[in-house]
């Protein structure tokens, strides 16, 4: 546990109690899952058994019917692993407002401590920061997210290029196996009636019930889940990883792991991917370099970013080139300019644009590729950076399936200069990098892809769909 476990508040760890409580907020799952782990362990060295806690809840901002139904798919999963491993479990879904908010004090009233998810943006930034001292009891929240947890970098790294020798150097000691404990004290009390139970035949019920936005439905590729993450990365490891270097890039081509839902609820760990990659690449006489590069340096350094910047969802922590820039160009003028409700409709001009808002609009995900020629466009069409910048973010936290997440927040910004450096002076982008339809029409098949997602809209007929 080295590195991953950071105390969070002063109270004592409470000597007469039921239980550790492992308040599963970002890390949804069983397996490979270093704050459960530790609950485990201070369960045993307690004489204890362990509670897991999810929820969810209907307040969170654009809550909607994607976002509920990914994240209950993967209850039985989890109640299931559990279970198996003699752990605890209460699921609490407060479907209307009107419902109760303090089932975490609840539980928390009983526990010896908790235990949670570190994690640097969205509820469980907010929560780790004022949960703690109202909690009454020991409050401890833990790395589970990175290969190299956040806190081996004391401060904000540049670029990949300054980050990358310091994981390289850290990979043998982390790059490992998460631990996994046998608890000494099986759970074998009564779940409290708050518990609500999810079937896989009842969850579009449960979806329906809650008062949330029902206009965005579940996504037409992807399904939630540990079991839907691990059917993911075996699919990428057997059918793309040979070919991942070659066409990541290459959107027609289905090349990449499609792994980034999971990685944001929690379904599978960024490690368990990692040395699983490592394995088969290496059973396979294959290079996995690539796949790694992307997995670790690339989404660590997001989490880096996430974890210093002053404000993710603002140009405060820009490079000083690109702050500079945009007040130059901030006047220049925009033609055309679209309204916020024409870019989210998907009605454009330009027809490799269109597909990409449609198949965020669908999927609830884009191509990695072609989301940054998404997010330049963006920035070409509106009125201001700010308003660019907004949209942006407010489509991944309507429709996206890995919205929300330090690697969202930096892909999105890296459209802004972030993580990246100069280019020659332009209107509108300034030195920030310009990418053009032509340029995509060179690089890729835009029409291979085109037509795949005119279909889908069509027919609902998904082949990204496992």
């Amino acid at each position: 546990m080295k590195n991953r476990v950071l105390r969070k508040n002063d109270a004592a760890i409470r000597q007469k109690a039921g239980y550790v409580l492992y308040w599963a907020q970002m890390n949804r799952r069983a397996q490979s899952n270093h704050a459960l782990e530790y609950a485990i362990e201070l369960g045993n060295e307690h004489d204890l058994p362990v509670l897991c806690y999810e929820g969810l809840t209907c307040t969170y901002e654009n809550a909607n019917g994607r976002l509920h139904t990914f994240v209950i798919e993967g209850v039985c999963d989890t109640e299931k692993a559990l279970e198996r491993r003699g752990i605890g479990y209460v699921f609490y879904l407060r479907r209307k407002r009107s419902d109760a908010n303090d089932v975490l004090y609840k539980l928390a009233a009983n526990a010896a401590a908790v235990v949670t998810d570190d994690y640097p943006t969205f509820i469980a930034a907010e929560h780790n920061a004022r949960v703690p001292e109202k909690i009454g009891v020991a409050y401890f929240a833990v790395d589970s997210s990175c290969v190299v947890p956040m806190s081996c970098f004391e401060k904000r790294e540049y670029a990949a290029y300054t980050i990358r020798p310091k994981i390289t150097k850290l990979l043998p000691e982390f790059l490992t196996a998460a631990p996994e404990h046998k608890v000494k004290r099986r759970w074998e009390a009564a779940r409290p009636k708050f518990h609500v139970d999810v079937t896989a035949g009842n969850i579009p019920q449960l979806v329906a019930s809650c008062e949330i936005d029902h206009s965005v439905k579940p996504s037409t590729a992807y399904r939630g889940g540990s079991s839907a993450a691990e059917k993911r990365l075996g699919h990428f490891l057997e059918a793309s990883l040979r070919r991942y270097a070659k066409s990541r890039n290459e959107p027609s081509e289905h090349a990449t792991s499609n792994l980034s839902p999971y990685l944001h609820f929690g379904h599978i760990s960024s490690l368990r991917a990692a040395l699983a990659a490592k394995e088969f690449a290496a059973a396979h006489k294959l290079v996995a370099d690539e796949f790694l590069e992307e997995l670790i340096v690339r989404r660590e350094l997001a989490f880096n970013y996430a974890r210093t910047a002053r404000n993710i969802r603002g140009f405060e922590d820009l490079p000083d080139w690109a702050r500079k820039t945009m007040a130059k160009h901030a006047g220049d003028e925009r033609n055309p300019s679209y309204t916020t409700e024409q870019m989210e409709a998907a009605q454009t001009y330009d027809s490799l644009w269109n597909a990409t808002q449609k198949e965020l609009l669908l999927r609830g995900k884009i191509h990695g590729y072609y989301r940054m020629y998404w997010g330049k466009k963006i920035i070409e069409w509106s009125k201001t950076y700010q308003e660019a910048l907004d949209l942006m973010i407010h489509l991944h936290d309507r429709y996206a399936l890995d919205g929300r997440d330090p690697n969202t927040y930096t892909n999105i910004l890296w459209c802004f200069g972030l993580h990246d450096r100069p280019w020659f002076d332009r209107p509108i982008f300034g030195v920030m990098r310009y990418m053009a339809f032509d340029g995509m029409k060179r690089k890729t098949n835009i029409n291979a892809y085109i037509e795949e997602i005119a279909r889908l809209e069509k027919t609902g007929e998904d082949p990204a769909r496992l």
